[in-house]
């Protein structure tokens, strides 16, 4: 295919997933009901209920500004050959001024150039992220962070990315100089162990960057939780509290770790909203997913579409009409990423599709397991806290719920286990 039909192809596709999203999340929101659901009519009174809408119509109206403009600007750099204008930048200044150095000089004009898409990015995703925090969230009564932190979180997490992604991209550039074919597959095993290390070392390796973790303490819940976990052969090695609420009162909490690494966080704001039973109840539903094999078979999933992804991702660097019709004189890394990330959408919707609908399904299996080792109905009633706090939309569009949940919707839940 020539340039100029890459040039369509990839002008289509954006225009399409700007669209389609934005669409998706309209009949999101119009598909809210003015009734309570029966087994809500405890938990929510219609003052609290219609605050739940007015939360989302805000999300959304953030959400949508926000795209808008992030729309217009990869619209804008594809028009108007920014793209071209970046790479010519880096390729004709920073290579000579890094000659002399013995690092690679495809390494330096790669970096520099996502390093300068990022900014663009920033500059749109930094203020609608501000407003966010502190206009909405706050309003809605679940803002706890100060700015102090959420720029501290935002230096954090950019030096983070580019440490990781420094690397990535290092080790990408160097398999791709040195591997006339079979790139892919080496950048498949890269990602793979890469994705499978994270899961392992995330609590504790990357949560104590943003977030205190703090043992916890000897009492009744840890005695139930143990006592649980003994019962049902499930060996547990660590059980932390996290603060999450020096950022917002909402409650959550997370497990991570393979094999004798295991770890569940609770937030503090889950153990200050929810009964020892509830608690353990969550617990049950996570060990269900290791016991139903489903902790294994999405890490399984999730190789197999790193593999399809850096199968194409070669597929897309080979050919050099793409770079060209993103602006640049000839092919490069950069311009082939950023054409690969584009044209490779329709897969990913794909693929997400099936990791969703399977994460739904072990949902549903995970809460029949809390229901058979522990007890349905406190699992159902830190459910309805869960949402009813975080004024979730209980309402969601099928259609949405297909493309977009990897969690059932609260409703189907609640039912399942009764």
């Amino acid at each position: 295919m020539t340039a100029q039909l890459w040039f369509f192809i990839i002008i289509s596709l954006v225009i399409f997933n700007y669209l389609f999203s934005n669409l998706l999340d309209y009949m999101n929101h119009r598909n809210w009901k003015d009734e309570i659901p029966n087994e809500l009519k405890d938990f929510y009174d219609k003052e609290k209920y219609k605050k739940a809408k007015n939360y989302a119509l805000s999300k959304n109206k953030i959400s949508l500004f926000s795209s808008s403009l992030s729309f217009l600007l990869v619209i804008s750099l594809i028009f108007f050959n920014g793209y071209g204008i970046i790479d010519q930048f880096v390729s004709f200044n920073l290579s000579k001024s890094f000659e002399s150095l013995q690092i690679s000089s495809n390494f330096i004009q790669s970096g520099v150039f996502f390093l300068i898409l990022f900014i663009l990015n920033s500059i749109i995703s930094i203020p609608f992220s501000y407003y966010n925090t502190f206009v909405i969230e706050e309003k809605f009564g679940f803002n706890k962070t100060t700015k102090l932190t959420f720029f501290i979180d935002i230096i954090k997490s950019t030096l983070l990315s580019f440490f990781i992604g420094g690397i990535l991209l290092f080790l990408a550039l160097y398999l791709y100089e040195n591997l006339n074919d079979g790139f892919w597959l080496w950048l498949w095993i890269g990602l793979s162990l890469l994705m499978i290390l994270i899961n392992m070392f995330y609590a504790d390796l990357i949560v104590p960057i943003f977030n205190k973790l703090t043992p916890l303490d000897d009492g009744e819940l840890r005695n139930k939780i143990e006592k649980y976990s003994k019962d049902v052969g499930y060996l547990l090695k660590n059980i932390y509290v996290i603060d999450g609420s020096k950022r917002s009162t909402k409650a959550n909490a997370f497990f991570s770790g393979l094999g004798p690494r295991k770890t569940i966080a609770l937030y503090d704001t889950l153990i200050e909203k929810h009964t020892e039973n509830e608690l353990v109840a969550v617990l049950a539903h996570e060990v269900g997913h290791f016991k139903k094999k489903h902790i294994f078979s999405g890490l399984i999933m999730s190789i197999i579409q790193i593999g399809i992804m850096s199968f194409f991702f070669e597929l897309c660097l080979k050919l050099p009409e793409i770079s060209i019709a993103l602006g640049g004189l000839e092919s490069s890394f950069h311009l082939g990423l950023v054409g690969f990330s584009i044209i490779f959408s329709p897969i990913s919707i794909l693929s997400g599709i099936i990791m969703n609908y399977n994460s739904r399904k072990n949902e549903f299996e995970a809460d029949a397991y809390a229901k058979e080792t522990f007890n349905g109905e406190d699992l159902s009633l830190a459910l309805k806290k869960l949402s009813v706090d975080s004024l979730s939309n209980i309402y969601p569009h099928p259609l949405y719920v297909f493309f977009h949940y990897s969690h059932p919707p609260l409703i189907q839940r609640l039912r399942a286990l009764k």
